[in-house]
């Protein structure tokens, strides 16, 4: 239960719920536990008759206000079970969508590192397979276990009060029944975990498939993956039949030990009845009837035990996650306005996962307003400098400034917001055209949407599709076309309007005339915006206000397109070449 404790908070903010279930759950266990007492005295009535204490007249009469009492008793009952069902479970529900709530907000905290040791499906499971079995904790298993004890304790005092010779007859049971739920508690918390495991295996590897469908057909491994997928849901089904397998004795035992007491009261009781130490009948019955009134609470024990099991298995899970400190904190509560000079003072950066060192010494400062290009070989570290500027990592050692301030102690989302950033991998979602563009500003207008489409020249080709802005994605933007997406993206940038503009390679895709046009309206937007643009090719970075030139980390030359043609080296080797190739295009 230690892992579970963890759910304490979410029973103190609903504790007007809970309180007002045990409430309802006493009351109804009070009416619903007078039918075995009236029972028993309306044997007792038909005794009397046989015996000439009552006329035919008088029985009836008797035995029809026990029948009506009975009747409003059950209905009353009845009707307080529904209001503990209807309190307790929708309690239950509440939880579920704070507990979803703040594993969803934890999962965006938490940082890049985090989301490549950890794979998309195991993510998803967690949130929704772990957290499900915790709302069964609860909500079920509460109420259930709430149930249980009230019932119990209750019960017990009748039948004592009945007889409590016949009620420690009826009970011997009991222990037998509490160490037979103890082992099989322990037997399916190690089964359970182990399942929750193969289901996020399971989960990681659909989700993969799913993601990666093109190259899965492409390189016709269709037959090759559907073995996998038997493989993993075998071994799935296998530890869900073990599971199954210790779950399915509960119901058995449970029954078996509840007859077991129905024999014991109705041998002990007879043999009370017939020396005298039981006056009546309705006695024994009564007692039949406590004792099955029994049988569900002791059998929804061991329901409810292999639930709280469950639970604290999925919530050993969950918590690993959200105990999870994020690397990248907001230190400032306080509100920053970003204008957009940034500077890097012996930078170096080493990626903890891989312990790649992919800036080395690095300096150089882009004031308000100017461009800067960052060209350099693959791996040079070119993406990690945006990286470092949008704060997705910390520096290892050295210190970025934006604006003459640490950029750690900025407002973190003051900061990103000040950003529009364009990745290498445009990442689209599963939803229109439009509202992808708007993911860059939600309240953006239609006229501001066609605007930030024809600034990143995809305009024409949105308006060519059936339902143009209205066009329903696929999944990662499948249904456009590299450079579309690309170009998607970019207006995605536009329309935000940010302070710090960063491109991150973001028109490999597109061709050179397309390019030409993007570029020109980019000279337009940027005017009064630090721009950062990460390219592979001299076209895109020709009109930069500075250009620095990586390899493994450190600059290797730096300053204008003028200078850098004028200069041997990288910079010009790659310009002469891109130009013979335009040349022999």
């Amino acid at each position: 239960m230690k892992e579970l404790q963890y759910l304490n908070k979410y029973f103190i903010k609903y504790k007007y719920h809970f309180l007002f279930g045990i409430l309802t759950t006493i009351a109804a266990q009070f009416f619903n536990l007078v039918t075995p007492k009236l029972i028993s005295e309306s044997i007792k009535v038909i005794e009397d008759a046989l015996n000439g204490m009552y006329t035919h007249d008088a029985a009836k009469s008797e035995l029809l206000i026990r029948l009506l009492k009975i009747i409003g008793a059950t209905m009353v009952g009845g009707f307080l079970t529904f209001l503990m069902r209807q309190t307790l479970i929708v309690m239950s529900r509440h939880i579920e969508f704070d507990l979803k709530n703040e594993v969803f907000r934890q999962y965006e905290n938490l940082t890049q590192r985090f989301y490549k040791e950890n794979r998309t499906g195991d993510l998803m499971n967690r949130i929704s397979e772990d957290v499900s079995k915790t709302r069964m904790y609860v909500g079920p298993a509460v109420m259930y276990t709430i149930n249980t004890f009230i019932r119990f304790a209750i019960v017990i005092v009748y039948m004592y009060g009945a007889s409590p010779k016949l009620t420690l007859y009826a009970l011997l049971p009991l222990p037998v029944l509490s160490y037979a739920i103890f082992r099989l508690s322990t037997a399916i918390n190690k089964r359970s975990t182990i399942f929750q495991q193969h289901l996020s295996g399971l989960y990681s590897f659909t989700q993969e498939i799913f993601s990666g469908i093109r190259v899965v057909k492409a390189y016709s491994l269709e037959e090759q993956q559907q073995q996998n997928m038997e493989k993993l849901s075998e071994e799935n089904k296998k530890k869900s039949m073990d599971l199954a397998w210790v779950n399915a004795f509960f119901g058995p035992l449970m029954l078996a030990l509840i007859g077991i007491s129905n024999l014991i009261v109705i041998y002990f009781g007879g043999m009370m009845y017939i020396d005298g130490t039981i006056k009546s009948l309705g006695t024994i019955a009564e007692f039949i009837l406590y004792v099955n009134m029994l049988t569900w609470p002791v059998a929804s024990l061991g329901w409810v035990s292999s639930m709280v099991q469950e639970a604290e298995a999925s919530q050993k899970r969950i918590n690993e996650f959200l105990k999870i400190q994020p690397e990248i904190r907001n230190t400032s509560k306080g509100n920053d306005v970003v204008e957009g000079k940034i500077v890097f003072e012996n930078v170096n950066f080493t990626y903890d996962d891989t312990n790649i060192k992919a800036l080395q010494n690095l300096s150089f400062t882009i004031d308000k307003g100017q461009t800067l290009a960052i060209l350099g070989k693959t791996g040079s570290g070119k993406s990690s400098i945006l990286s470092l500027i949008s704060r997705l990592y910390d520096v290892t050692e050295g210190k970025i400034t934006v604006d003459g301030k640490a950029i750690d102690q900025l407002n973190l989302f003051d900061l990103r917001n000040s950003i529009g950033f364009v990745p290498q991998d445009a990442f689209l979602f599963s939803d229109t055209i439009k509202n992808n563009i708007k993911f860059g500003k939600e309240n953006a207008t239609e006229e501001e949407v066609i605007h930030a489409a024809k600034q990143a020249v995809v305009h024409d080709n949105i308006d060519s599709f059936n339902q143009q802005y209205e066009t329903i994605l696929g999944e990662r933007g499948i249904t456009l076309s590299g450079g579309q997406k690309q170009r998607v993206s970019i207006a995605r940038a536009f329309i935000k309007d940010p302070k710090i503009l960063l491109l991150d390679d973001c028109l490999s895709a597109v061709d050179t005339e397309t390019e030409e046009a993007i570029l020109n309206n980019l000279l337009e937007f940027c005017k009064h915006k630090t721009t950062i643009l990460v390219s592979h090719r001299v076209s895109s970075a020709k009109n930069a206000d500075k250009i620095i030139i990586l390899d493994q980390g450190r600059i290797i030359q730096q300053g204008s397109h003028n200078q850098l043609v004028n200069q041997e080296g990288y910079y010009k080797e790659l310009y002469l070449k891109q130009l013979s190739e335009k040349e022999l295009m």
